[in-house]
């Protein structure tokens, strides 16, 4: 353990500081939960002691003790609070969505090159047992050269949550950017930039203000992806599919248990964290070197604390930045284009 560990501070204790941020920081040894802004509660220095609970943001931008800032409020509050952060001397982790144009990506990474401080958005996604394990699958290329990949991420939300931000229409708001942000950031790491893509985004809850439904295809050289989502899919499928020249990898159902757990104040990290029960493992059904082979995969534990782990590793021992900023702003780049392929009704070429 480092002798200065790294005072970080949160601008929101909802569900993503309370749920996500907080205990992350708080079981990482190297950093410390420094700041919390609650301008009408203190419920942030009930569940952490040692932290301060603050009134007003400028109160976090005048701490010279802080290094890090979350900015993990609603989403049009994104580009403001993270140029001011940055201005200020601090480093910057992103709520996902990164921002709500490109225009605003792209404001933000010239401000963090111009004061030299890292910025990167919370990917947590990328950290999923099933995702990792997917992608160990893809790596060892053991269904053969892949021709098409289905992923979706569905809820059942037949009601319109009161009093939410996320249910009010407005800038960056809608289940593209709640989800899909986290989705199309899994398809960039997996296969990059499509040539096109041809998106449906609509509103599907009676009396919905905002988008709750989204069907993406995105279009690669001898490869489909199809990306989906809904707030009405009561009874779920496979969260991914997975089709090549020699075989079929599918997962079930079952989301990462990391959330629940974190909702449940458990510690992450501890013994069994991230961990899938077999019942839930994926299946795979290829030929590997002329054998063929059927059963499930044992998924690998996922563990939303390494995304701290590399954000120590690049303050105190300059390694590389796992979440670069550059590659969310990719993911608002498809976000913008999807809209724009709905509007339009035809599919947007992506030029390189």
């Amino acid at each position: 353990m480092s002798l200065k560990p790294i005072k970080t501070a949160i601008l929101s204790y909802g569900m993503s500081g309370e749920v996500f941020h907080a205990p992350l920081i708080d079981a990482h040894p190297e950093f410390e939960l420094s700041l919390v802004l609650q301008r009408s509660k203190q419920s942030a220095e009930a569940h952490y002691p040692n932290c301060r609970v603050v009134k007003t943001f400028e109160e976090i931008l005048s701490d010279p003790s802080v290094e890090l800032v979350v900015v993990n409020t609603p989403n049009h509050l994104h580009l403001e609070q993270a140029a001011k952060s940055l201005q200020a001397g601090k480093h910057v982790i992103v709520e996902k969505p990164f921002t709500v144009t490109v225009q605003e990506a792209d404001e933000l990474i010239a401000l963090a090159g111009k004061h030299n401080k890292i910025l990167t958005v919370f990917q947590s996604r990328r950290l999923d047992g099933d995702f990792l394990t997917l992608k160990k699958v893809i790596d060892n290329k053991w269904v053969g050269k892949i021709v098409e990949f289905e992923a979706h991420y569905d809820r059942f939300r037949n009601y319109i949550e009161p009093n939410s931000w996320k249910e009010e229409a407005g800038p960056g708001k809608g289940i593209l950017y709640n989800l899909g942000s986290h989705m199309l950031d899994q398809v960039l790491v997996l296969f990059g930039m499509p040539s096109e893509i041809d998106a449906r985004i609509g509103i599907q809850r009676p009396g919905g203000s905002v988008d709750d439904f989204y069907d993406l295809r995105l279009t690669y050289p001898g490869l489909n992806v199809i990306v989906k989502s809904s707030y009405l899919v009561r009874e779920q499928g496979p969260r991914y599919q997975l089709h090549g020249t020699e075989g079929s990898f599918i997962t079930s159902s079952n989301v990462d248990p990391q959330e629940q757990a974190l909702k449940e104040k458990k510690i992450p990290g501890t013994p069994g964290w991230g961990t899938l029960p077999k019942e839930c493992w994926g299946r795979l059904n290829t030929t590997i070197d002329r054998l063929h082979v059927e059963g499930t995969i044992e998924t690998i534990p996922g563990n939303y604390l390494n995304f701290y782990q590399n954000i120590y590793e690049v303050i105190r021992e300059g390694k590389p930045l796992d979440v670069k900023p550059e590659e969310s702003r990719e993911v608002i780049r498809l976000i913008e284009a999807a809209y724009e392929s709905n509007r339009t009704r035809r599919s947007v070429i992506l030029k390189a």
